[in-house]
């Protein structure tokens, strides 16, 4: 990893450095993806078709290209009887942080005969979309499919790439069905989202699309937004650890070490303000690094976006870390509370030793899909909210009318909108 002095100057570097990883900066994709989404629009399930055997060398047709009841049961008995108890305590873990966040439709009245409200309604349907092969996580299975439950959506579908033999990853398949989804399709990358966003004779339009993919993947979602909703366009994964002089160095270095292991562009920093811990940190990450599975990956990710920063003080510290608005972030240090309370940009945060990223990732129950590339600054992480939409209710009465109509043809008048004020005054006709 490299070490740096925190200087304004050395902050603006770093800043520029993690910007390059954004999706916006592959800018030399976006007319294959919009070839792909073009001609899936057009052909619709023959172009589905065409590009699954292309792309995963798969023969999948319209008679099975959903997964069927029988292969999720054989997706059980390949996949281990104690996952399956982990994924069932998981699920009802995330499914109760998720309830916390519902929300209702609310109705106020006056004397005076006026009602506003909101009305709160679920999406109608959700597609989610699930990587296949080595990048497939089924905990984001469970990220994107329950709080769209607890919201209320009746139909969720998911995409995802077969294998060769038009087989789905065994653990999907189980964490699909065990949150509650049957209506799963054999179709991953960029044709996957078109299918989606533009509905084909066998996988159906959806309200919105969730859930994570490599570069084609979040780019058609970019391309196809305004014709669905989407989640965001996440970049690669970060994690960013604060530390001082009290935090324990093998901790943060297997911290750390727990997001570089995504891809060679997931970025991994440690702030602190003692000399000591970085130098023991970065000691500890070395001799990590060479007993991990993925330690070429791991290698690769620190070499180009693992950061020591050294700080002058905890002040310049925290700035450091609103400034990077990192996707996940850990505080740990004396009192991890007092430091919260100064943070303003992050997705998650990990409030002491014994809360490590993984725990959030996998377990506790808040969503772990998270902004990304310093959209922390205004983005949040997934969530009911997400899932809903809202409309504002509007009713007066004659006698609360009355009283304040001349306002209101006052104010269309002074933007010229006649129409406007005409149909107000109107109502009011001698």
């Amino acid at each position: 990893m490299k070490k740096v002095k925190l200087t304004e100057e050395s902050k603006k570097n770093i800043l520029e450095d993690l910007l390059k990883r954004s999706p916006n900066s592959y800018g030399q994709y976006e007319g294959i993806v919009n070839e792909i989404l073009e001609k899936v629009r057009e052909k619709k399930d023959e172009a589905v078709f065409s590009y699954t055997k292309q792309f995963d060398k798969a023969e999948i047709t319209k008679e099975n290209i959903r997964v069927t009841e029988k292969e999720i049961e054989e997706a059980y008995l390949t996949v281990e009887p104690s996952l399956v108890e982990v994924i069932k305590k998981s699920i009802k873990n995330i499914e109760g942080y998720h309830e916390k966040q519902k929300q209702y439709s609310w109705f106020d009245s006056t004397p005076e005969g006026t009602i506003l409200g909101q009305k709160v309604t679920p999406l109608g349907t959700v597609g989610l979309y699930v990587p296949g092969g080595k990048a497939a996580y089924p905990s984001s299975v469970l990220m994107n499919v329950i709080p769209a439950k607890v919201a209320g959506v009746e139909k969720i579908i998911i995409c995802t790439p077969p294998d060769a033999n038009g087989k789905v990853t065994p653990t999907t398949l189980v964490a699909a069905k065990e949150a509650g989804v049957t209506e799963i399709y054999k179709v991953g990358g960029a044709q996957a989202i078109g299918a989606m966003a533009y509905g084909t004779e066998s996988i159906p339009k959806v309200d919105k699309i969730t859930g994570p993919g490599n570069i084609f993947v979040a780019l058609a979602k970019k391309a196809v937004y305004g014709h669905v909703s989407i989640d965001s366009i996440a970049g690669p994964s970060e994690i960013l650890v604060l530390a001082d002089e009290t935090a324990n160095p093998r901790f943060v270095a297997a911290d750390l070490l727990s997001q570089a292991e995504h891809d060679e562009m997931a970025s991994a920093i440690l702030v602190t303000t003692s000399e000591e811990i970085a130098e023991q940190v970065s000691a500890e990450v070395d001799k990590f690094v060479d007993k991990l599975s993925r330690k070429e990956i791991i290698q690769k990710s620190l070499d180009n976006y693992g950061y020591i920063l050294l700080a002058e003080n905890m002040n310049d510290a925290i700035d450091a870390v609103n400034e990077i608005a990192s996707e996940h972030l850990e505080i740990v240090t004396k009192d991890p509370f007092n430091i919260m309370t100064k943070v303003k940009n992050a997705g998650a945060i990990f409030l002491g030793e014994y809360s490590s990223e993984p725990l959030g990732d996998y377990f506790a129950g808040p969503n772990h899909v998270l902004p990304t590339n310093g959209t922390a600054k205004f983005f949040s992480p997934l969530s009911v909210d997400d899932f809903v939409k809202k409309s504002s209710i509007i009713s007066y009465s004659k006698e609360a009318l009355e009283p304040i109509y001349k306002d209101i043809v006052q104010f269309a008048t002074a933007e010229r909108l006649t129409a406007h004020a005409n149909s107000i005054a109107v109502r009011f006709e001698k």
